[in-house]
């Protein structure tokens, strides 16, 4: 394992991209709100941050605590825990850092993505930050076919809720947040596009 790797992981390069910024540096407690096995949670656990998870998969529950048990041996075990990300069992503006990377796609409908952003955002501090990667229409709106409800089928054969621009503008005004940077999106050889959406909260 080269020293890369042994620093940040199998980290999403947009959220590696934001820590090379220093962006995150005074962030101090962190919510993984998806955290599948804990690949976005490497460096955290490694540098002294107040680090929790939450993903529906039990399985990949018990990797993140496996990990934080090597990385962060202070760390409380009950930090990651089964759950949903849009019933988050925490109070109010507790987190620094909300991290939900690939999960807001999985949204069955447009109301369950309404409240799975709206759970995150409430746990999220008032100058707090959230990092949200998912997938959109961005791109190739013409090649993507409605099944209704938010939810598309995309020429990977794959079927994903798909946000586009104007919504995730539309949703910056509403929650009370501002962007930290540009909406960006890949688009992989007009198969899928994955857009980063950097917020923080006023």
């Amino acid at each position: 394992m080269n020293n890369l790797q042994q620093l940040f992981g199998n980290i999403d390069i947009y959220l590696f991209d934001q820590l090379l910024k220093g962006r995150f540096d005074d962030c101090k407690i962190i919510l993984d709100a998806g955290c599948g096995g804990g690949r976005n949670l490497v460096y955290f656990l490694q540098n002294g941050f107040d680090v929790y998870g939450i993903d529906p998969n039990a399985h990949a529950i018990a990797q993140a605590q496996t990990l934080a048990a090597q990385l962060a041996p202070n760390l409380p075990q009950n930090n990651f825990t089964v759950g949903k990300a849009e019933e988050l069992n925490f109070g109010d503006s507790v987190f620094d850092l909300v991290i939900s990377s690939a999960v807001l796609h999985f949204a069955d409908s447009e109301d369950h993505f309404d409240a799975m952003l709206k759970a995150m955002w409430r746990v999220l501090k008032p100058g707090g930050y959230l990092f949200a990667r998912l997938a959109s229409d961005i791109g190739i709106e013409d090649l993507v076919i409605s099944l209704g409800n938010g939810r598309y089928l995309l020429p990977d054969g794959s079927e994903r809720f798909l946000v586009n621009q104007q919504m995730l503008l539309k949703y910056t005004d509403a929650l009370g947040g501002q962007l930290i940077e540009p909406i960006k999106t890949t688009n992989v050889q007009n198969l899928r596009c994955m857009t980063t959406w950097c917020l923080q909260k006023r």
